[in-house]
């Protein structure tokens, strides 16, 4: 039995240091460090959007799969407090991201795993690259919270479009967010659904 449990602790530990590597590699490949944040998540934050499509380090989907609010799962302690970021560094073009960053969801004092208990100041907007702008990065990075916080950040609803030049280094800094336990990211470009998306925001 001893033996049987060691095994187990061994598979956990490579299959860890497997999903750790995988998102340093991620990062550091794509510029989403340091482009969003400057320190790398220690994990992987499990993204699934209604549609079916799952979030996998970068890969590349369509803006008219990701409009619904994504589930999100993460290992948490249920007495602690945790703050969620969805944000696009390319806007309103990698090339040219004058409006870096985006922020296309922020969600804080979030009581454990329950995202929809937590206090939303930016309403989620999915991907909407402008027309010829080429892919740009979502990024979600999750972070546990020293503590329940009063967050003094101006709040947007889902029809509000002013929500570049948002910093995740800043709000990290100014919140003492520490580490990110957690991130993931995908890619998208323009198509068919971003004209009505960009209607909502008012552009």
């Amino acid at each position: 039995m001893r033996y049987f449990h060691s095994i187990c602790l061994l598979i956990i530990f490579v299959a860890l240091s497997k999903c750790n590597d995988d998102i340093v590699k991620a990062f550091k490949d794509n510029e989403v460090t340091p482009d969003v944040i400057s320190i790398i998540p220690d994990g992987v934050l499990e993204v699934r959007y209604p549609s079916g499509n799952e979030v996998k380090l970068g890969n590349e989907l369509a803006p008219r799969d990701v409009k619904e609010i994504p589930e999100i799962r993460y290992d948490a302690d249920p007495d602690s407090f945790y703050t969620l970021i969805l944000t696009d560094p390319d806007a309103p073009s990698r090339r040219n991201p004058t409006r870096r960053e985006w922020n296309h969801w922020l969600v804080v004092n979030v009581p454990g795993t329950n995202i929809s208990g937590g206090e939303v100041i930016t309403e989620y907007v999915g991907s909407a690259p402008p027309k010829g702008s080429g892919l740009h990065r979502y990024v979600f990075v999750l972070f546990e919270q020293p503590g329940k916080l009063t967050f003094n950040e101006p709040h947007h609803s889902k029809n509000d479009g002013k929500r570049g030049n948002f910093s995740t280094e800043k709000l990290r800094k100014k919140y003492n967010l520490g580490k990110p336990i957690a991130g993931n990211f995908f890619q998208a470009q323009f198509d068919d659904s971003v004209p009505a998306t960009h209607k909502q925001l008012g552009f």
